[in-house]
This record gives C-alpha cells, structure tokens and sequence, in this order.
C-alpha cells in the first residue's frame, strides 16, 4: 500500500458559526496548506454527536459550515472537503481501535477531564472515547501530520500510542503514527472579547464574547468597541502584556488580522490608549470578515451545489480509506 510523503488531516465540527478564533486558529492555516501538503478537511458531524444538538440544527450547519470554510478559502480543486459520516469506515475503523486503545490511556485524556467536569459518570460514553474517533480519522488516511494547538498534543499522542500498539500487536505495517503540524504559519491563539484567560468558543452564551464570521459590519465593530480592555497604554514590548490578558489577546488579533508579530503591532501603538487602538482594530477586522462573509451569502444560495462538492470530497476520501480499513480487517482476522 501506497503512503503519502506528507498528508494532512483535519476537521471541525459543525456545530454554531465560525468565529474569528477559528478562522485566525485554524481555518487561515487550512488555507496556507493546501499550497504546502496533500490535505483532506472533514466536517466532524460525528464528533458532533458527543454534544448536545437537534438532529435539524446538525443537518443544517453541516452545509452552513461547508459554505464558511469555502468562503474563508478552502479549495474543493485543492483539498477533500467531505461530511465524516459520509465515510462509514471511520466508525468502522474506530471499533477495531477501540479495542486497541486501553481505558488508562483515555482517563488521562486531559479535554475529557475538562468537559466532562463534576458530572464524570453521567456524560456519555461518546465523550469519553471520541479520542479514538479522532485516531480512526487521521490513521484511516495515513496522514502523516495534524495542525493542532497546544490543548490537542495529547490527542496526537493518543493517535501514536494506538497506531504504533497495533502495528505490534498484528505485526503489520499498517498504520503510520502522524506528528503535529507545524506548518500554515502560526495559528493565533484568540481568547473571549469578554476574559481575555479563555479561549473564543463558539459555546460561550455570551454573543459579544466572539466575533463571527457571519457578523455585520455593524456587529464587529459594536463588539470590538465592548471588547474588556484596561486603563493603561500599551508598552513597547509584549513581555509586559503578561500580566494583561485582554490586552494581550487584543493585540494578538490585530497580530494575526495584519500578518504582523505582536512586537511589530506595538512598535506602531506603544503608549497609546485603547480608545485609538480599538477603531483600528475594527477596521482590519472588517477588512478580513467583509469579504468572507459576502461569499458565504452567495454559497448559502445554492444548496445543491455544496451538496454536490461534500459529495464529491466523501466519495474521493472514501477510495482513499477502503484499502486501509480492508487491510485493518485482514490485520485482526476479520477478511482473508
């Protein structure tokens, strides 16, 4: 079997908007590997399952979010863009590494801790072994690499661990063990418009916490004039931002908005207040989400044809992952 010299692998799960957290985290980096790898980007309406939706709200922000990645850049000609459970054998291939994966390597998982809080033995199952999921995602392609932040090192770890313990145990070599992403330039690390300590998430109930992708003009620069900020001036360098969450997080958009380091934003606004930085802010903030959000607009007119294109991206992942989940089987005994 043929194995790629460098494929990467991601997904996102359809569930709210895109915010500007994603799209400075991750979707732009998307978009500068496609140029750099083989890539393959899935809506992880699977993974989708482990929170709390309707099954019309999923049906419907699977295409939403196909036509916000396309928007934002995605290239159906360059990458595979595809719904997850348009390819079965990825719960498939999940079922034989799950009995490969071992229960102590899942109850370290450190996002199970965090999302499953107090309430450990009521969440589902699903929760718990989504990891393995996310393995059976990756290995199901070979991918050789995985564009991650730093909370989600653990989870490649994870993949490794599996792919390297199966490849023991049957005496194959199936799977390949795929390494962090470092490439698609530096992912900004976005964190809430209202505590600059976590992160923008889509989950916040708070609407002025993230800035989405389908917010008018309007909208955003209402938001970023609310953002919580602090009395003092910006310094000249980011080493005294420390102390500075939303500061910090503040010129870290701007950073990432104008493909600037945070050093270079504060050599042009040290000693400024906010009440100067923030119109400024705004502006390339709208100058990113303006565009993005028209061609949204004019995806979400046509139906039919994201539905075309997700059918498309699923049947070309599926011809990719029908030899490896074959041999998967063969490897455990399952088909000669």
């Amino acid at each position: 079997m043929t194995k790629p010299a460098m494929r990467v692998v991601s997904g996102i799960q359809p569930t709210g908007d895109l915010h500007l957290g994603n799209l400075l985290g991750a979707i732009l980096r998307w978009v500068k590997m496609q140029d750099e790898a083989e890539c393959l980007f899935f809506l992880a309406d699977l993974h989708a399952l482990t929170v709390d939706i309707s099954p019309a709200q999923l049906r419907s922000s699977v295409r939403e979010m196909a036509a916000a990645l396309i928007a934002s850049g995605i290239d159906p000609e360059k990458s595979i863009l595809f719904a997850h459970s348009a390819v079965p054998a990825h719960p498939e291939l999940a079922w034989i590494l799950n009995c490969t994966a071992r229960m102590g390597w899942l109850s370290r998982m450190t996002q199970f801790k965090e999302k499953s809080g107090k309430n450990r033995e009521g969440v589902s199952v699903g929760l718990f072994d989504y990891p393995v999921l996310q393995a059976a995602d990756v290995l199901l392609y070979h991918g050789t690499h995985v564009p991650v932040g730093e909370d989600q090192k653990q989870h490649i770890e994870l993949m490794r661990d599996i792919a390297l313990k199966f490849n023991n145990d049957f005496d194959v070599d199936l799977f390949v063990a795929p390494e962090p992403f470092v490439g698609g330039g530096t992912a900004a690390r976005v964190m809430s418009l209202r505590d600059g300590s976590v992160k923008m998430s889509k989950s916040d109930p708070s609407e002025a916490s993230r800035v989405n992708l389908t917010d008018s003009d309007e909208a955003i620069a209402q938001k970023i004039r609310k953002a919580k900020t602090d009395p003092e001036p910006l310094p000249d360098d980011p080493a005294l931002l420390g102390t500075r969450p939303e500061a910090r997080n503040l010129v870290g958009i701007m950073a990432a908005l104008t493909d600037r380091t945070p050093a270079v934003v504060l050599q042009q606004y040290a000693g400024q207040g906010f009440g100067a930085f923030k119109p400024e802010l705004t502006e390339a903030a709208i100058a990113t989400i303006a565009p993005l959000r028209r061609r949204l607009v004019e995806l979400r007119r046509d139906e039919a044809a994201l539905d075309a294109i997700l059918a498309a991206g699923a049947a070309k992942a599926a011809a990719l992952a029908a030899p490896t989940l074959l041999a998967a089987y063969r490897a455990v005994g399952l088909k000669n």
